[in-house]
């Protein structure tokens, strides 16, 4: 490429990505949608699925398309961690039943459904079970952003919908955990209570920090002569805390961010850290996360099992409408509520993915199954945004944080 160097490459990468998010959300928001669907359409657009961004012939560094999905990871965790902001542990305690009944029911009858599927493509029990696993877990970045820009996130239906990704996600990975140690030929019940206890430890470790050490620690930061020194602290604990989740607590990093984002909101400076991070996030970081999405899809391989893909999508899809949407009502939410918090949980992604390719390196999983996932986490993905807005019947709208102060 002569003088064209990877950091050239990777600079337009990135002008096309954030141009293409940016005109993709503003004709979205035009036709009454969520934004966040015309990224990831436009993620589609430029993927293998018809222009291939990531590999035209300007573009010869093969780390490139690792760099980008990297940086929209750090997008999803700022994206969660300001939904964490949003929010104060009161009122998520408020729907605490409510959470725990849609997470937990979603998960389970995603399972079953997810399992029964294997069963009747001929995989075998376990196999069939691990299927069903791969369903469990939703993933409520795309919903919260929608709730975001429809001014619900504060709702009933917003505040039990991320305490349910808790329970969600605390569940699918113990059980996921809990399979591949019970039928590992190492002591399987030893190393289920080592899970059991790391997530444990985890949650008091974060829990005594946000609450005891963190309040002193923004003290002491702010009245540092530094420029912009709270802002650089949140995003240092909202990356620390989910290490810690993946690390110690061995959940999906995206937990780890909410909690940080909910020990934040407890400060005095919550007022003027939320538009810096909002800026920083949503100029830069959550628009690349939303057009990798798309850039990871290849629309031609997913038509080879197209029966199978079907019916897993079908049961990704009822499994949390069903699950979650009665977990909701038994909580006393409406029917109209009950409904609105199961698209919530729709939407899957990186623990889905993760847990199928997983899945195939031990042998539990073919090729088959893990494109009928990929398609599964395309189609649920796509579907929640445009179901979300129409079930609450407002306008999509850009979120504009603090505007006063912006301005």
């Amino acid at each position: 490429m002569g003088l064209v160097t990877p950091f050239l490459q990777l600079s337009f990468l990135l002008a096309v990505i954030l141009l293409a998010a940016k005109l993709a959300g503003y004709l979205a928001v035009r036709l009454h949608q969520p934004s966040v669907l015309g990224e990831m359409l436009a993620g589609i657009l430029l993927g293998p699925s018809l222009l291939n961004l990531l590999h035209l012939p300007l573009i010869d560094d093969a780390a490139l398309a690792e760099t980008v999905s990297q940086l929209g990871q750090v997008g999803v965790l700022l994206l969660l961690f300001l939904a964490g902001l949003e929010l104060h542990i009161a009122d998520l305690r408020r729907s605490l039943r409510a959470s725990a009944l849609a997470g937990t029911l979603g998960a389970v009858l995603s399972i079953l459904l997810g399992g029964a599927t294997g069963l009747y493509f001929g995989l075998g029990p376990l196999p069939a079970l691990f299927l069903g696993l791969t369903l469990g877990a939703s993933s409520v970045s795309i919903s919260a952003q929608t709730l975001l820009e429809l001014k619900s996130l504060k709702s009933r239906v917003g505040l039990s919908l991320l305490g349910a990704a808790v329970f969600d996600d605390v569940l699918v990975i113990f059980l996921l955990s809990a399979f591949f140690a019970l039928t590992s030929s190492s002591a399987g019940w030893a190393n289920l209570l080592l899970v059991f206890g790391r997530m444990g430890l985890f949650f008091a470790l974060a829990l005594a920090f946000g609450l005891w050490l963190l309040p002193w620690l923004v003290k002491w930061v702010r009245n540092l002569p530094v420029s912009q020194g709270v802002l650089t602290l949140a995003i240092v604990v909202a990356l620390g805390y989910a290490l810690a989740a993946e690390l110690l607590g061995g959940m999906a990093a995206i937990t780890g961010a909410f909690l940080a984002g909910l020990m934040f909101a407890r400060s005095p400076e919550k007022e003027t850290l939320e538009p810096r991070l909002h800026a920083l996030a949503y100029g830069f970081f959550v628009p690349i996360f939303f057009v990798n999405i798309g850039l990871s899809v290849d629309l031609f391989s997913l038509g080879g099992n197209l029966e199978l893909a079907l019916l897993v999508i079908f049961s990704a899809l009822i499994g949390k409408l069903a699950g979650a949407g009665l977990g909701g009502r038994l909580a006393g939410l409406t029917w109209r509520e009950s409904l609105q918090l199961g698209v919530g949980m729709v939407p899957r992604a990186e623990v889905s993915l993760i847990a199928g390719s997983a899945g195939v390196a031990a042998g539990l999983l073919g090729a088959r199954e893990f494109s009928a996932l990929v398609a599964m986490v395309l189609a649920c993905t796509l579907a929640a945004p445009p179901l979300l807005r129409l079930l609450f019947h407002a306008p999509a709208r850009p979120v504009v944080l603090n505007q006063s102060k912006q301005e």
